[in-house]
């Protein structure tokens, strides 16, 4: 596992496309996975402050995904207890107007099956974001369909939309988000853990 996790940190697939971005910057894969975890975070990319700390969820986004799985920085960066595969390990850049660049497929394509299967099956999946609901459970409906629908992934799976600022007024849209997948959520979330 070791040797994985430093073969995608050695990556450099993606240079050109981001040398190309509005960021032009190069890769800097983040791998933060091991065997032994039980609980797997499948998110969609690093941000810019990841790519800049090297540690997933270093930002804003973070701080509320962190909330959302009642854990703190101490239980979130266990590698021997969570895992945090994106969906591309690197930043994709930002676009002209300022806005993400979504994950490469190329990263997910190379990278991701192979990290799967060494990780093995995981008590609990939390898929954070479009770009992994589509990956992990095969769906192209939209991000409100599938988290409605977590009921039908549960207790071993959780859609979750992106923590980022932008999805505010998404979760004020959405108050059963808060009220009832998320007590439940929390609650796996430490059967898992403990």
């Amino acid at each position: 596992m070791t040797d994985l996790a430093d073969r995608i940190r050695a990556c450099r697939l993606c240079a050109p496309r981001f040398a190309a971005t509005a960021t032009a910057h190069t890769p800097r894969p983040v791998a933060w996975f091991r065997p032994g975890a039980r609980l797997l975070i499948a998110g969609q990319a690093p941000g810019a402050r990841v790519h800049e700390s090297g540690r997933p969820f270093t930002d804003p986004s973070g701080d509320r995904l962190r909330d959302w799985l009642g854990v703190g920085e101490e239980v979130f960066y266990d590698r021997d207890r969570v895992a945090i595969v994106p969906m591309a390990f690197c930043f994709p850049g930002y676009d002209a107007k300022g806005s993400d660049l979504p994950p490469p497929p190329l990263c997910a394509q190379t990278w991701h099956g192979e990290v799967m299967a060494a990780l093995g099956a995981m008590p609990l999946t939390v898929l954070v974001g479009g770009h992994a609901h589509r990956w992990h459970l095969g769906r192209q409906g939209s991000v409100t369909g599938t988290v409605a629908g977590w009921r039908d992934h549960a207790p071993a799976i959780f859609p979750l939309p992106h923590p980022s600022w932008r999805n505010t007024a998404w979760i004020r849209k959405n108050p059963w988000f808060e009220t009832d997948l998320l007590p439940v959520l929390r609650a796996r979330v430490r059967e898992v853990l403990e």
